[in-house]
């Protein structure tokens, strides 16, 4: 039998697909994958149809979610409808009229507070945001790698980032959350007009604001109009939300965009090399350095906007 090569499929980190017929999507695990993996995929797979299942039940028709149909246990497959349209990137919304942009907004809104709300609403917990991030890797790009590539004022408004987002605790709610919306994970459809919600594999509890300020909300630029859509429509006798225009509020929205851009920062730290050995290295510390600099002009032109 012909080996099958991994690159020349329609694959995920895991998972490939295999289009069946229009309205329809058959997965499998990749084929390199050992019996301990394959069982492991098995079991998310089974998790994620309980996901599904349970924002399927509440209905709400502002939003689409696909229905996972079956999953075959033998044959290690599964059969998902097929979510309709593109993904939600910021070139994109920005091509939308207004409408279709309040549209998205309030239907964001909506799968918030349906699926925080589809399990109980914890007691209040403190936050350390800094637990979100690989800090330990980030202080030590700033002591070693960083003041080779970047000049000392640079490094020091780092630094003085990395101290405040270390210390910075707030108060959240535990609740049922998506925990991978980004741009790639909500699909619009142009001739619908609507979002349909995917991949629901890291679905879990963990806390209020992590979604309402997730990698699509600060990709597209909206996280002040979905975080006020969400307070108009939350279970206000379950918790309390406070105001947009609170100062507390306006922090942790600033650091949960912060921690988004950080993990790309680190990201990006990470692939620079002291030593490139080529053209394509030098190219690439280049490309990844210019990258970096954007996040730090992001990173000051945040802070005075939220903090004026």
């Amino acid at each position: 039998m012909e080996k099958v090569k991994i690159r020349n499929l329609n694959h995920g980190r895991e998972t490939y697909a295999v289009y069946y017929g229009d309205g329809y999507v058959l997965k499998r695990p990749l084929p390199n994958m050992g019996d301990e993996a394959k069982n492991a995929w098995l079991a998310k797979q089974h998790k994620t149809q309980e996901a599904i299942n349970l924002i399927r039940d509440v209905q709400n028709p502002t939003y689409n979610v696909p229905k996972m149909v079956f999953i075959n246990d033998d044959e290690f497959q599964i059969l998902e409808e097929r979510a309709l349209g593109f993904p939600l990137t910021r070139d994109l919304y920005r091509c939308l009229s207004r409408r279709q942009q309040y549209e998205i907004i309030n239907s964001i809104g909506a799968f918030l507070v349906d699926m925080n709300e589809l399990k109980p609403v914890g007691d209040t917990i403190s936050h350390k945001i800094a637990e979100e991030l690989k800090f330990n890797r980030l202080n030590r790009f700033i002591d070693t790698k960083m003041p080779k590539f970047f000049n000392k004022n640079e490094v020091r408004q780092m630094d003085k980032l990395a101290d405040k987002i270390g210390t910075f605790e707030y108060q959240t709610f535990p609740a049922w959350c998506h925990c991978d919306l980004n741009p790639g994970n909500v699909l619009y459809d142009p001739n619908t007009s609507k979002l349909s919600f995917i991949d629901f594999a890291e679905a879990n509890y963990r806390f209020v604001y992590r979604d309402i300020f997730a990698s699509l909300q600060v990709e597209l630029d909206i996280c002040k109009q979905v975080y006020e859509v969400y307070t108009k429509l939350h279970n206000k006798q379950t918790y309390s939300m406070p105001s947009i225009k609170n100062d507390k509020l306006r922090e942790i929205m600033m650091y949960r965009i912060m921690v988004i851009w950080l993990k790309r920062f680190i990201k990006a730290a990470d692939d620079l090399r002291i030593h490139p050995k080529d053209e394509k290295s030098i190219n690439n510390n280049e490309c990844k350095v210019t990258f970096m600099r954007e996040q730090l002009i992001n990173f000051q032109n945040l802070q005075r906007k939220m903090l004026k």
